[in-house]
Parts: structure tokens; sequence; C-alpha cells
């Protein structure tokens, strides 16, 4: 009642007046932290094949064995608070945090930190490949375990990934897809699955778990929910009145709003988040490697980023500046004059046979909108004609899996603080596609990204130069891809929140916990 009588008054407040009112506040963790998506929350349940949009939910619920720090750039203690690494790298020894109980009640050991991560690697879904190099892991106490590796690698990187990373209790059920599938959780993180109403607004909603190893002795929110609002305005305004605390995308003229309004902060930062346009190499007309080049040409990548006005920056190669793999020089341009000679030769174009093109999007984004809307006017006058549609993402991305598409439009982010998955999980062969929604299959490429990793270790100079290499043959030689913008991350929360961090390793999570609530 409290929250509703004081959303009242914001709103009276701007009806009267024509400066923006300051948002409603809360006594201190009284009400839950509210977050704001503009698409589907939870696609996976299960945290040993989660691979999509829960990682803002889950990264509250499950905890990794360390964390990525964007700070120092290195790893730092989480459920383990130290590890050492053999002089050759293959062996990698966790020492495990004390006192640490899983929601299920069990206690988090060295069997339990085993166990989960067998189990995940068993599974082949996701983004369990993190864990290829382990050979066995082996239970050395009740608060130590170490790998084995088949060859080097940064383990404690690998550790803090944002999928298949999760440390969770095996025990929860006997039948542990069909207690997952109830949208039940055995992690051990600050919070736990209080409800969850798929395909409701509030989909999602969180609650305190008492017995949480950091403790509670000081003001921390009791829940948190997790809103699905497409509508980035009426997202703005739930941010106004109150009745949200963080909405993690806005479209520019929204972030400009924000970042002169009383009450509300604002973030803005660079990111690891790029824009994918992944052309359909399997099937339709999008087959040709001369329409794909087209498409290519045709996108207006200084405009979108233009229109964007800060929300996005110029990608250059497939992975974003900051990660290894990075390709500097390689800022793509508008070529349309070029884009007609490969539709002519493909037989359309102008005079030629009409194309029809089917690309899909994340509904609620604007900026997919825009460069639907773009990519729409630049292929017009060659005669072809642009089908575009905004989907919920469980949706889209099931039709992109049945290669239901010839444009399928995503953002693309590191599973964890390395460019490998770029590529590994989104261009390597792959059946059923999951993400690799270009549908390539090229035995070249994928004997070159097979070598990476290793490399990653032994030879970071050789390494870089085969990540050049797949992105010419992806780019260049198969044109699988359009990359029109990495992101900048643009916030808007309410002002009463201390202690936000944005960590681009973790894509658009809040870790709730760690946030300062205050009247």
């Amino acid at each position: 009642m409290r929250r509703r009588l004081a959303a009242a008054a914001a709103l009276a407040l701007l009806a009267a007046c024509s400066s923006p009112p300051e948002p409603a506040r809360a006594p201190a963790g009284e009400a839950p932290f509210v977050y704001v998506k503009n698409l589907d929350i939870i696609t996976e349940w299960d945290p040993g094949k989660s691979y999509s949009n829960e990682i803002v939910a889950f990264q509250n619920v499950y905890e990794t064995l360390t964390l990525w720090n964007p700070v120092t750039k290195k790893s730092t203690p989480r459920l383990a608070t130290s590890w050492r690494a053999s002089a050759d790298g293959r062996t990698w020894t966790f020492n495990l945090r004390a006192g640490v109980t899983f929601h299920t009640g069990r206690p988090l050991d060295a069997a339990a930190v085993k166990a989960s991560i067998e189990r995940t690697m068993a599974t082949k879904a996701g983004a369990s490949y993190i864990w290829d190099a382990v050979s066995s892991i082996r239970v050395e106490g009740p608060a130590t375990v170490t790998f084995t590796l088949k060859y080097p690698v940064p383990l404690d990187l690998v550790a803090s990934a944002g999928y298949a990373a999760y440390i969770y209790d095996t025990k929860a059920a006997p039948d542990l897809t069909a207690y997952f599938r109830q949208g039940k959780d055995a992690g051990s993180g600050p919070y736990t699955v209080a409800r969850w109403q798929k395909g409701k607004e509030e989909e999602l909603t969180l609650k305190a778990y008492d017995k949480y190893w950091g403790g509670w002795d000081r003001p921390h929110y009791n829940s948190v929910k997790y809103r699905v609002v497409p509508d980035a305005d009426r997202a703005w305004q739930l941010l106004l009145r109150g009745e949200v605390d963080f909405v993690e995308r806005l479209n520019p003229r929204l972030f400009a709003k924000a970042r002169i309004t009383p009450g509300v902060r604002t973030s803005e930062r660079p990111s690891f988040q790029t824009a994918m346009l992944l052309f359909n190499t399997a099937a339709g007309p999008m087959k040709d490697v001369r329409v794909r080049r087209a498409v290519q040409k045709a996108v207006d990548y200084r405009g979108l980023v233009k229109d964007l006005k800060g929300a996005g920056s110029p990608a250059s190669g497939i992975i974003p500046e900051g990660l290894m793999g990075h390709v500097p020089g390689r800022v793509p341009r508008q070529d349309l004059a070029a884009a007609e000679r490969l539709l002519r030769r493909a037989g359309y174009g102008p005079g030629g046979r009409p194309l029809r093109l089917r690309l899909t999007y994340g509904e609620g984004d604007t900026d997919w909108r825009l460069l639907a809307t773009r990519l729409e006017a630049a292929l017009k006058p060659l005669n072809v004609t642009v089908e575009a549609r905004g989907m919920a993402w469980n949706e889209q991305w099931e039709l992109g899996k049945k290669r239901g598409q010839d444009i399928f439009v995503m953002y693309w982010w590191p599973d964890y603080a390395d460019g490998y998955s770029y590529f590994g999980n989104v261009f390597h062969s792959g059946e059923p596609p999951v993400f690799n929604l270009a549908y390539l299959k090229d035995q070249e490429l994928d004997a070159l990204l097979d070598t990476i990793p290793e490399l990653t270790v032994t030879d970071r100079p050789a390494a870089q130069r085969a990540y050049e290499q797949a992105t010419r043959r992806v780019l260049d030689q198969r044109a699988a891809v359009a990359l029109p913008w990495v992101t900048n991350y643009q916030r808007a929360y309410l002002g009463s929140i201390g202690g936000y961090v944005d960590n681009p390793a973790y894509s658009d999570v809040v870790f709730v916990y760690d946030l300062r609530p205050s009247a």
C-alpha cells in the first residue's frame, strides 16, 4: 500500500509540473528489487544445460568456484577461496569455502563440486564444452578438489563462466531433469526460487536464502522480481513511478531522459555483447554466398551506430575489443553498389527476380527494430523485400533451431571472459544447431577452431593468428554473418540503490546481494 500511495503522488506531481518527479522509494530491503527485461527470463531451468537469458536470475541463485573481476581482469574467490596450478598447467587444485549449504539443506563440499561438474560435462549441452580439457576430477578432502587436464587451460577463468560452471546439488531429487522442469532450483546463492509464472509479465520471483554463507547482517533486498516488459516507454514509466528498480535497456531517447531525471541513476559502459545478423547458409535464397555478401554490404553500419547515440560502437572482426581474438582494422562499411552487383550475379536485383527475406529479432528491442527498418529501406530499391518479425525470445529461438528464417538477429556475449565462444558456439558445426543459427558446416573451420583452446595457453601469438584466420573465413569466405555494432550498456535504476557494478563477463546480470538499498 505504501508503494501504491507513493506512486500516486509521483503521478500527480508529473501532471502538475514540467520537470519529471523523483521516483517513489520504499524502506530499505522491504520492497523487492524489481528487474525489467524486454525478453523472456527463463528458457532452461537445468543449471547444467542453461545457456540463455536466465543468466540474469541464475547468477543470483547459483554460484561458481570463481568470479571474474572487471577491474583486475582476473578471477577472484567465490565458492573457492584459493587455488593453485601445477607448473605445466595440467593440474588445478581448488580450496572451498567452509560452511556453505545448498538451498536443499545439504552441504556444498568437494564431492558436490565433482558431481555437479561431471553431470554438466555429461549433458554435452549449453556451454558444457568449457570443461573439455578436464580428464578427471578428484576429491582430496571435504574442502579440496583437484582437476587433471588433458591440455593446459586457465581453469580459474573457466570456473568463473556465466554458464555451465554452476555448482549445484545433484542429490536434490532422484530425477533431476523432472525436478528442474518444475521451476525448482538446487543452488547455493543468496536467493532461491519462490515462484515462476511462465509467459506472465511477472515471470519470476526469488526470495532470500536464510542460511546463505555471506550472511544478512546489513540491509539487503529480501526478494527479487523479474518482469518482462517489451515496451521501452512502459518500462520507463514503471521506473518513474517506482514500481520497478532497474531497466536493463532503454532506447537512446529514454536514456537521455534518464540521465537528467532526479532520483534516477544511469550506468553506461562498453560491453562484450555483439549484435549479430546470422545468415541461413543451409537453405533458402541465402544459401547462395553472393546473396549473403550482398546483405552484408547493404547494412548501414555507420548510420546505425550514429542513430544508437552512444548505445553502440563499431564492430571490428567478430570478437570485441578487450578479449583475445579481437581483430582491429576490420570495421565494415555499407556498399550498396557492390550489393547490387552481387544480387544481379545471383539473378536478383533491379530487373531480376524479386527476393523476399525473412528476418526475426527479439520483440521490444528498439535497436533491432531500427536495424530492420534501415535494412528494409536499403534493400527495397534493389528489389529485395525484408519481412521483419519481432518475437518473444523462446519463440524466436525455437523457430531458428528449425531453420525457419533467412536472417536470425541476436546478441552474443562470451561464456567467460575469453573470445572462443564467439566462434566455437556460433560458427562451429553442430547438430542440433543450438546457437549455430547460420547452420554453418565447415570442416576446415572446425579443425582450426579446435586448436585454439590449447594454443591460448601454450602459444598465444599462434592463437591470435588462428582467430584472425577464422575471422577471415567466417566474414569473407563464407559471409555467414554481419556485425552491425558492439553494445554499450546503458542502464537506468532508482537513485536509492547503491553498490551496482556492471560486469561485462555476465551480460545483463545484476548481483542483487551486493546492492545497498536505502530509504
